[in-house]
């Protein structure tokens, strides 16, 4: 048997694991992150039940541990990575996956199925890797988290989810968690929040200017117009046109272009000249058109005409096409002074979310890391 420092810092023997017999998996965040597991409790028992009613088959590269009775090896864990002095173990693994496999088991097609899961494996395991990196960075710069905070943390799950601590025990165990093992990986999730707090947060500057910059962004594309009440004129075309029939389709479109320049109603136009016959009796009203419902070189054209402008003749499938924008519709955006904290805080979460992705990728590169997937 190995003996091998596990993700919560601990010399133990790896056969132990399942003697202990629970998954070591991270569950919560705080909020949400902590009820989301709760919630899910029920089913995925079921699923880790079924799992366990199948007897386990000695596979390459996984841990055995001897029967002394029958002097045969049984099954204990796999190790899938190992990071620094650090293992992280297969159950880990499945524990973080329990959660996804309800959505997984919807896709029909099983080779589709199985490919999703291996991805979602890789990603998950890669999210374990640097989760466990933040945690040995946390406890070389000597960050801890007190009882009382972790306590803090549960207090607020019973709270949230209406529990006693019976009640609370009773969740976690459908999950395959003693309220000990919730409690640690509690604590490794609030030293994770503290380290990125600690060791990250002070990278981070936003200035006035970056929220400046930021309003007069969002200004701009507020003004853009987001959406035109549009009618129009079809003068309808063969599919196999001559260019004489295109020129007298032309010169109609420019008569109704100048009748409407001149005052005239479109509408009435419409209802009098258009071959479009869904929508001719209401004077050719098409609704209202927002980006990317209509051709590509439709919107160009008709995204930059003015309320009030008439504009054609453009070509299309059915023939010629006169277009009148009625109404434009743009996005409404408050003052500066309102938004000012708003985008600050979010300039503020945006680039701590790129800090702290380059400070793991720096720990990465000065890490060792086995993956064994």
């Amino acid at each position: 048997m190995m003996r091998v420092r596990n993700r919560r810092g601990h010399i133990q023997v790896l056969a132990d694991v399942a003697g202990r017999g629970q998954p070591r998996g991270w569950l919560l965040a705080v909020g949400l992150w902590l009820l989301a597991a709760l919630a899910a409790g029920p089913a995925l028992a079921q699923q880790k039940a079924a799992a366990d009613d199948k007897p386990a088959k000695p596979a390459k590269g996984k841990a055995k541990t001897a029967d002394t009775d029958s002097g045969n090896f049984v099954l204990v864990d796999r190790v899938v990575a190992v990071v620094n002095d650090t293992i992280i173990l297969e159950s880990e693994l499945d524990a973080r996956m329990l959660p996804l496999m309800p959505g997984l088991q919807n896709i029909e097609d099983p080779r589709e199925r199985a490919r999703r899961q291996r991805k979602l494996r890789e990603q998950m395991l890669d999210d374990l890797v640097s989760e466990e990196l933040t945690i040995q960075a946390a406890r070389e710069a000597k960050l801890a988290v007190e009882s009382r905070e972790v306590q803090a943390a549960l207090d607020e799950v019973k709270r949230q989810n209406n529990l006693d601590d019976d009640g609370l025990a009773s969740a976690l165990a459908q999950q395959g968690y003693t309220v000990q093992s919730y409690r640690q990986e509690v604590e490794r999730r609030l030293l994770h929040l503290r380290a990125v707090n600690m060791l990250v947060r002070p990278r981070v500057t936003v200035t006035d200017e970056d929220v400046r910059a930021r309003y007069d962004a969002m200004s701009r594309r507020s003004a853009a117009v987001s959406k035109v009440r549009l009618q129009h004129i079809l003068i309808a075309l063969p599919e196999s046109r001559t260019s004489q029939q295109v020129a007298s389709g032309k010169a109609r479109a420019a008569e109704i272009i100048e009748q409407v320049k001149a005052g005239a109603d479109f509408g009435e136009l419409a209802q009098r000249y258009s071959d479009d016959t869904a929508t001719k009796a209401s004077g050719g009203d098409l609704g209202w058109i927002e980006r990317g419902s209509i051709a590509t070189e439709w919107e160009v054209i008709v995204f930059s005409m003015d309320e009030g402008e008439v504009r054609g003749p453009i070509s299309g499938p059915r023939g010629l096409h006169v277009f009148y924008v009625s109404e434009l519709a743009r996005t409404d955006l408050a003052p500066f002074d309102e938004l000012r904290e708003q985008l600050r805080g979010e300039l503020y979460r945006d680039q701590l979310d790129k800090e702290t992705v380059a400070w793991i990728d720096d720990l990465r590169k000065q890490a060792y890391i086995d993956r064994k997937l």
